[in-house]
């Protein structure tokens, strides 16, 4: 993560308030140093109960948000904010990441999607680009191979994240498709 000056001006809005959501320590707190750095007055929470908590308390105005966490799904989180503030700007973090979990959060109300790890930098950036701005087109296509998983994971979230509907639907043994789930995903 690399530090950079005050860049408060920066910022859209006068509200600066921002709410880390990440139960992996370490980055939490390197990523709130890094945006108090930059000009956001920051709150963090370890997990979605605590998370909810704080949003109840004080909405955010910006948001950075880990998919997965120890007590459950980040989307209720992005979900809770968007509801009591729709002009709030929420980016998602996972190191999980695929189209399917990528276009929820966006229905959710997320502007931006990152893959872990996603520096200080590129969090910042998310953060305070213009909300219509387009998103840069990738060099690499996807691989055979993600495709595939990228497939998988859409009829896995579709079938409510049930594994044995999502194997009936894909033709494919449970099992198999477990050890599917289980791995990160292909380059």
């Amino acid at each position: 993560m690399s530090d950079q000056t005050n860049q408060t001006g920066d910022i859209p809005g006068s509200d600066h308030s921002l709410l880390i959501v990440e139960d992996d320590k370490p980055l939490l707190t390197r990523v709130a140093r890094a945006m108090e750095g930059r000009g956001f007055s920051v709150e963090t929470a370890e997990s979605v109960e605590e998370a909810l908590r704080k949003v109840k308390a004080a909405t955010p105005a910006f948001a950075v948000v880990d998919m997965r966490l120890g007590d459950g799904n980040g989307l209720d989180v992005v979900e809770a904010i968007r509801q009591r503030r729709a002009d709030a700007k929420v980016v998602v973090l996972t190191g999980y990441g695929n189209i399917a979990t990528a276009v929820t959060a966006v229905k959710l109300g997320a502007i931006d999607y990152l893959a872990k790890p996603s520096d200080a930098d590129e969090i910042f950036a998310a953060l305070v680009r213009d909300r219509d701005a387009k998103a840069q087109v990738p060099e690499n296509p996807m691989s055979a191979d993600r495709v595939r998983w990228e497939h998988i994971q859409r009829v896995y979230e579709a079938c409510d994240r049930n594994v044995s509907e999502t194997a009936r639907r894909l033709n494919m043994h449970r099992r198999t498709l477990q050890r599917i789930l289980a791995k990160r995903a292909p380059r």
